[in-house]
């Protein structure tokens, strides 16, 4: 069979055709949205107690910001802070006290205190020491475990059982909250202290004593944006949005208390 040019040329018009039919398909999402479109990544940076909170809310924000992508590292505080003065590469920053973000003033835009916490002492399931106060964990028998003092979790606890005047010998030092909670929950010690959020995450597997309001103290989340951000519009959104209603009911949904 044989084509004349004007067939030639005519099929080379309908493939030619059906090549940028199949390329537009490709790059749109079926609603004339282009799929190709680069997604904003956001990495932020966050202390171990927002560690279950931040992916319940990561996604709340992922649905109301659609193209946004938000990824979180978790780690104590004075972690955190050394990675921003190592130059990591991050977004934003969320502590959970308001001397370490402080401390990074010169990396940081201003920063907004998004919730705040307690302690509460954390046990065994059913605590089996039948621990019922500060006072108990100066008992030489119990094993404790506290975070180490340049942890705000640690500095708060320290500072709780000084003005009670409570020699605690601990068995560790652990670097951030969750590593005590995880302590407690193994079974490696009879209680320690950790923030109230941590332990009503953890009920199948540790018990929390409060501690009375004259006796506790309040740990403050602080919120900033990162100078050296590649996405300082996207970052300040995010930041922004932790104060809205939808993120505050979230955090005190988790049982964080108002800023």
């Amino acid at each position: 069979m044989s084509f004349t040019l004007t067939g030639r040329r005519t099929g080379a018009a309908v493939l030619s055709a059906a090549l940028l039919a199949t390329l537009a398909a490709c790059g749109s999402d079926g609603d004339g949205k282009d799929s190709a479109a680069p997604k904003t990544e956001l990495t932020v940076l966050a202390a171990s107690s927002l560690t279950d909170v931040f992916a319940t809310a990561g996604a709340a924000y992922e649905k109301a910001h659609p193209g946004t992508k938000v990824t979180f590292s978790f780690a104590g505080s004075q972690e955190l802070a050394a990675q921003v003065g190592q130059g990591a590469p991050a977004d934003a920053l969320v502590t959970a006290d308001t001397r370490t973000m402080d401390g990074l003033k010169a990396e940081t835009g201003k920063p907004t205190v998004i919730a705040k916490n307690r302690l509460v002492i954390a046990t065994g399931e059913g605590n089996p020491e039948k621990v019922e106060g500060l006072r108990d964990l100066a008992d030489p028998g119990l094993k404790v475990v506290l975070a180490a003092p340049e942890v705000p979790v640690g500095r708060y606890g320290k500072q709780i059982l000084d003005a009670q005047k409570i020699d605690v010998k601990p068995v560790s030092q652990e670097p951030n909250v969750r590593a005590v909670l995880s302590k407690v929950g193994l079974g490696e010690a009879d209680a320690g202290l950790v923030y109230r959020t941590d332990a009503a995450a953890a009920t199948d597997k540790v018990d929390a004593v409060d501690i009375p309001d004259e006796q506790n103290a309040i740990a403050s989340y602080p919120a900033a944006t990162l100078k050296s951000s590649g996405n300082a519009k996207a970052a300040a959104t995010f930041v922004s949005w932790l104060s809205t209603p939808a993120a505050q009911k979230i955090l005190q949904d988790a049982g964080f208390q108002k800023p």
